[in-house]
């Protein structure tokens, strides 16, 4: 049995098909809604319910608390629906457009960014293309039915090749081929884009980016996107690591700071070794959120973007939201773990 779900307040209507999620009939059906880790544990894909009902099965999903269901809460991406569902989610239009592909490609190069860090370029056949916008990332097949994500750190508009950072996870079944066993043009599987979590193109706030380790990938490739089309307001990159090592970019921090002036500015925050300048950058010490809060008390007329693991993700999205910033004015990326043995994410 079909049922009917209204979306509102865009009242786009679609159906769900026997033992089929929210999410999964919305893309089926071409309407961009917000999602991250499809399995419940990001948070990324939480809308209201209006009327109607859902089935989680027997558990309810991790990022779903007892509070935010009773609330009205659902997470879309794990929701079935009982009956017709009347929901409120916030669309994504931009990437409504942008077709998700299987393809081939190779490994054109490996390059060891930080000791635990290792950038992956991959080349598309000549006949191919990827589309994708800012902030994506794309899954890497896996023989078995695996697969691991990574965001794309590179820009729409510089696509010759796919560029991934892959972080060295004890374990990982393709961490640790990338950084040991992969050779240069070693053949790999890949889909994509995937992901919601783009720029707000209509927005004119301010822009604060938050990356915990190779959270810094996806927000490299919104800033260079950002370079190359509007550069129009202010823009303030905190990136998060154990100590300087863990930031793996500073030729690409110095080109920005120098072309952007004015309008961007770095701080690298450094949990493990006391503060001192970074690739010529005052350098901050302990949380990332609180180095954030200590530049900017009050986050209600900003738009902040985040990406990381899952506990900086966390701790952020509570310290921000009490700090005044509207739900809707955050944009994060949770990487969470994959059921084995590595991170979804990178």
């Amino acid at each position: 049995m079909a049922f009917h779900v209204t979306v509102r307040p865009a009242n786009h209507e679609f159906t769900v098909e026997d033992d089929e999620t929210v999410l999964e009939a919305a893309l089926r059906q071409g309407f961009a809604f917000p999602y991250g880790c499809r399995n419940g544990a990001c948070g990324s894909c939480k809308g209201r319910i209006l009327s109607g009902e859902v089935s989680y099965g027997p558990k309810r999903p991790p990022a779903l608390s007892e509070e935010n269901e009773a609330a009205g809460f659902a997470l879309f991406c794990q929701a079935v629906p009982v009956d017709d569902l009347e929901i409120e989610v916030r669309e994504i239009g931009a990437a409504r457009d942008i077709v998700i592909k299987t393809l081939p490609c190779r490994v054109a190069s490996r390059t060891l960014l930080a000791p635990d860090v290792v950038e992956l370029r991959l080349q598309l056949p000549a006949t191919e293309r990827l589309q994708f916008l800012a902030g994506q990332y794309l899954d890497i097949l896996l023989k078995g039915g695996d697969r691991r994500s990574y965001s794309l750190a590179n820009a729409p508009h510089d696509d010759k090749q796919l560029v991934l950072h892959i972080k060295k996870v004890p374990g990982g079944r393709f961490s640790d081929a990338a950084f040991h066993e992969m050779k240069e043009k070693a053949l790999l599987r890949i889909e994509g884009p995937l992901g919601t979590f783009i720029l707000d193109e209509a927005s004119e706030r301010p822009r604060l980016f938050v990356g915990g380790g190779t959270g810094f990938a996806p927000l490299k490739g919104m800033l260079d996107h950002v370079m190359e089309t509007d550069l129009d307001r202010p823009h303030h990159l905190f990136w998060g690591a154990r100590d300087a090592a863990g930031i793996y970019a500073p030729e690409w921090l110095r080109a920005v700071a120098q072309r952007a002036g004015d309008h961007f500015r770095f701080t690298p925050v450094l949990s493990d070794v006391p503060a001192a300048d970074v690739a010529g950058f005052p350098a901050a010490s302990g949380w990332l959120h609180d180095a954030v809060l200590a530049a900017y008390p009050d986050l209600s007329n900003f738009d902040v973007y985040m990406a990381g693991p899952p506990p900086m993700i966390n701790a952020a999205k509570a310290a921000f939201v009490n700090a005044g910033l509207p739900e809707e004015q955050l944009f994060y990326d949770s990487f969470e773990p994959a059921v084995q043995p590595e991170a979804t994410a990178s």
